[in-house]
């Protein structure tokens, strides 16, 4: 698969940023996406692009953020398309940033609204895969900010199939969330079990999203996967996140708010893990599944080439559990003050990856501690806070 070509889309987030780099290391043309929003620290963002060879200045010198900006316009498309300018009537060009490092890697800042930007981007690229992993994220931003998962989750999701149905591309992956789940209780979650009661918009966005993806492969063939991660966890994180939060917390001698009174379970899984289930299932195109029965729908498979896939560590562990590794990695304990649950959050998450394990082989198993290691080592480095004494 060396040189095929494949837009990831929130290569400045946290997944899509370790999903190019190898993507990258294994031969592939990659063309990065990203609004670049302020949702958390742009900085740790342009610090991600950095890493891949992505210039902050010349991403920041353009004036728009549907890529129509001064920005540095680099090659045409390596499958022959006349030029990457006014493609299908958009006045302004398409800005391609090169990286610096990788000569297979370009990088667009565009949101995945820009319907026009998007359709211009597939007819100048012919793109043979995509990733789709921009999204807005976040359960708790989400009771507080409802139109921006209605715009960057639906809309933009709706973008992308768009441009998929006008040029057909291999295979379609985009990021679920284990907050489909919502309700269930039933553990471990799988992806054959029902997923009709989420309780938060931001999992009702994720679950639209699977909806959408079915309909498009059903109506027009297209092979859609949908990766439901559970709570990642790694170097490059996000700052929102209960190990960022905490680290940061605990260094300074703050107090942390634990959620739950600790007793939160979460299959915490590490970053190495979902890339490595990322790349396997982008390669294996979805495919119909022939016992597939309208009498008794499978919700996980589909008689379109459609396919639902847990990637998570498969082993969860208390959110006091947690902590207590975290304090062991920082050398240092942390001040707590325990609150009850709050709203739109599940008390506890557990995948069943069998189907992953059944289908490509793979089972994710990154230890906590190993995963909380790797991260508070590349924090201190990051932020220059200092090495464990």
């Amino acid at each position: 698969m060396s040189g095929e070509k494949v837009l990831i889309t929130g290569t400045a987030g946290f997944i899509g940023f370790h999903l190019a780099k190898r993507l990258l290391s294994e031969g592939f043309t990659v063309v990065g996406l990203d609004n670049i929003n302020d949702y958390y620290d742009v900085n740790l963002k342009y610090g991600r692009l950095a890493e891949t060879g992505i210039d902050a200045l010349k991403v920041q010198s353009q004036d728009s953020p549907f890529g129509g900006g001064r920005g540095e316009v680099v090659g045409n498309s390596s499958k022959g398309s006349d030029s990457a300018l006014g493609v299908e009537g958009r006045s302004v060009p398409l800005h391609l940033t090169q990286s610096s490092i990788y000569p297979n890697y370009r990088f667009i800042r565009m949101d995945l609204e820009d319907r026009q930007g998007i359709m211009d981007l597939f007819a100048a690229e012919q793109f043979d895969y995509v990733v789709n992993l921009a999204a807005q994220a976040g359960v708790r931003y989400s009771l507080t900010n409802p139109q921006a998962y209605m715009d960057a989750n639906i809309t933009g999701t709706l973008s992308i199939l768009e441009a998929c149905r006008a040029h057909p591309v291999k295979h379609l992956v985009y990021a679920s969330s284990s907050s489909v789940y919502g309700k269930n209780t039933r553990m471990p979650f799988s992806v054959h079990h029902n997923v009709d009661h989420p309780v938060s918009l931001y999992a009702a966005s994720k679950k639209a999203n699977e909806l959408m993806a079915h309909t498009y492969s059903h109506l027009f063939g297209i092979p859609t996967t949908g990766l439901r991660f559970f709570t990642v966890y790694g170097p490059w994180g996000r700052p929102d996140m209960a190990l960022f939060i905490f680290t940061k917390a605990i260094l300074a001698g703050e107090t942390i708010e634990v959620y739950n009174h600790g007793e939160m379970l979460r299959d915490f899984t590490y970053i190495d893990d979902i890339i490595e289930g990322v790349t396997r299932v982008m390669k294996h195109p979805a495919r119909p599944n022939p016992a597939w029965s309208s009498e008794a729908p499978d919700p996980g498979t589909s008689a379109a080439p459609y396919r639902l896939y847990n990637i998570g560590n498969s082993n969860p562990a208390r959110l006091m559990d947690f902590i207590h590794a975290l304090e062991d990695a920082l050398d240092k304990k942390a001040r707590m003050t325990l609150m009850p649950i709050q709203p739109g959050d599940v008390p506890a998450t557990w995948a069943d990856t069998g189907d992953l394990e059944k289908d490509l082989g793979y089972k994710p198993g990154t230890p906590i501690a190993d995963g909380i290691r790797r991260f508070v080592e590349w924090y201190r480095e990051y932020y220059g806070v200092g090495s464990k004494k």
